[in-house]
């Protein structure tokens, strides 16, 4: 089952070819809901709706990210990198200074291949971890990315994110899993590992679609960047337990063994990293690229414009 979140209220509930609109719904609220009553969130989704075209609301803009928080400040995106198999090439390369030298990013992926998948029930090696901002920063489908004025680049990461809301008593309950563009400033990032945290304070996008259940295994996408109609980036991504160095389980536990991440109503959006980047074949964006990130698995492609906002200049602060 897909579920996908209109923009002026309303889910869409998708079940193979067809799709139906529940209007006035959320999916923040059906998850709220199931929570309270101890059950799944299929059984708290209403029967009926009218039909819709789900295709054409994404191709008018009209879905949201699947999942918002109505107070924004108490969304929280994060993620976790150097997670699947062929990652540390790319940010290997990125960090070391010269052949012989091992980067950090390469010790931390031999770390995650040797303890990222424990037995079942036990915490296995901590991965590497990011935070990108509140709510306020996740962006819907088709909506652009908008790059900081400052910042050096703005680049696609392809990846699954995982979508969780604290329950009453503090547990984390996963909600769903849908495509995600972890946008970053890659430049930035290759000047000094410690810059990592600088060029992931940017926005991301999800959706279109919420993927209800567990996530294959196996997961094949396509990652591509079109410039005025023109494909000048296309590559294959895998994600799914078999392409990572680490389970999802793992990734989870590090992540919500923090009290902080346990308050409850809390909505956490997490993204689990990728090994497919434009900037490793020299690929620079520019504002109006569109970058377009899909697989047949998540249904809809997602799909957002950049853009660069004005820099604005010198950050002052003032006394009271």
């Amino acid at each position: 089952m897909f579920l996908s979140q209109l923009k002026t209220g309303g889910v869409v509930v998708r079940e193979g070819e067809s799709a139906r609109l529940i209007p006035g719904a959320t999916i923040f609220g059906l998850a709220s809901e199931a929570i309270a009553q101890g059950a799944g969130l299929a059984d708290t989704i209403p029967a009926g709706g009218e039909s819709v075209d789900l295709p054409a609301l994404a191709a008018e803009g009209k879905l949201d990210v699947p999942v918002r928080h109505p107070e924004p400040a108490r969304m929280f995106l994060c993620g976790t990198g150097l997670t699947h198999t062929g990652s540390a090439s790319t940010r290997n390369s990125m960090h070391a200074k010269a052949a012989e030298h091992v980067s950090d990013s390469m010790k931390m992926f031999q770390m995650g291949m040797e303890g990222g998948k424990p037995a079942p029930g036990t915490a296995g090696v901590q991965p590497e971890w990011f935070y990108k901002g509140p709510g306020t920063e996740a962006v819907a489908p088709g909506d652009p990315l908008v790059s900081p004025g400052f910042a050096l680049d703005g680049g696609e990461e392809p990846e699954i994110a995982g979508f969780y809301l604290i329950g009453a008593d503090g547990t984390p309950w996963r909600i769903g899993f849908s495509l995600a563009n972890e946008f970053s400033d890659h430049v930035t990032e290759k000047m000094n590992y410690l810059y990592l945290a600088h060029s992931k304070l940017r926005p991301a996008a999800f959706g279109p679609e919420l993927l209800v259940g567990p996530l294959p295994a196996h997961v094949e996408g396509r990652s591509r960047i079109l410039r005025g109609g023109e494909v000048i980036f296309d590559k294959p991504f895998l994600s799914g337990e078999d392409n990572m160095s680490h389970t999802i389980a793992n990734l989870e536990h590090h992540h919500f063994k923090y009290a902080p991440f346990r308050r409850p109503g809390d909505l956490h959006v997490h993204m689990f990293g990728t090994a497919t980047l434009s900037f490793a074949d020299g690929i620079q964006p520019r504002d109006g690229d569109v970058f377009e990130i899909s697989s047949p698995q998540f249904g809809l492609a997602l799909k957002n414009p950049l853009r660069t906002a004005p820099d604005i200049g010198f950050a002052a602060v003032k006394s009271l």
